[in-house]
């Protein structure tokens, strides 16, 4: 986590956000060298939905070559790091990073719109969360000639904060309608959030979606009205 903090500082990034902590004593870690206040007021969260909230694009970063990934779009980091560039321009960015040991889970990986691979040789493709955070945000500042690969948004995109909400919202209604329980599989929640953020809807199009769903859900509750 210091090496991390340090990172930040060294390319211009501030707002660290973590999600429940292996190490209390976090903040006073000794490798965040000029980092020390930037760790001191890192925001902790207990969940990745809460940490994400006000972020309209969710990256993860990933080793690839694991069977779970594959369930995302992986995009080099020299490829994806000008999509976040553009989009930072107005809007907040989330690049998620997990533990040295486990890495993102798949419940982490839900929340993600698409994953960053850093390109590594296959035998050691992993690196630790201080190389992973440098790389990363080094590529993100420094000066590129490449051309984007997406176009910029022509609507304002939905928050993570309201892809959390339709998940939630889609959940109650498929259990009332009985799916959950004709077709129990895995975790149903990760893969109902994988879908939206897939679909990447706007704020708007979230907001309609969420009003036909709820008005759903009251009919299921209340079927004689």
């Amino acid at each position: 986590m210091g090496a991390a903090a340090r990172a930040m500082s060294n390319f211009g990034f501030a707002d660290m956000r973590v999600v429940r902590p292996y190490e209390a004593a976090f903040r006073e870690a000794r490798s965040a060298v000029g980092a020390l206040d930037l760790l001191a007021n890192a925001r902790e969260y207990e969940t990745v939905a809460e940490a994400i909230a006000d972020c309209s694009l969710v990256v993860g970063t990933s080793a690839g070559g694991r069977k779970r990934d594959a369930l995302h779009d992986i995009h080099r980091l020299e490829a994806g790091a000008p999509v976040i560039q553009r989009t930072l321009n107005d809007k907040r960015v989330a690049m998620l990073f997990g533990s040295e040991k486990f890495g993102l889970s798949n419940d982490d990986l839900s929340h993600c719109d698409w994953l960053l691979h850093i390109p590594a040789r296959d035998e050691h493709p992993s690196m630790n969360l201080g190389q992973a955070v440098a790389v990363c945000l080094y590529e993100l500042i420094r000066d590129t000639a490449a051309p984007l690969p997406v176009q910029p948004f022509q609507t304002e995109p939905a928050s993570a904060g309201q892809a959390e909400l339709l998940t939630a919202v889609a959940m109650e209604v498929l259990s009332e309608s009985g799916f959950l329980q004709r077709h129990p599989r895995g975790n149903m929640q990760a893969e109902v959030r994988r879908i939206v953020h897939r679909s990447r809807p706007n704020a708007k199009d979230a907001e309609v979606a969420l009003g036909m769903m709820r008005q759903t859900l009251w009919k299921l509750r209340n079927p004689r009205n």
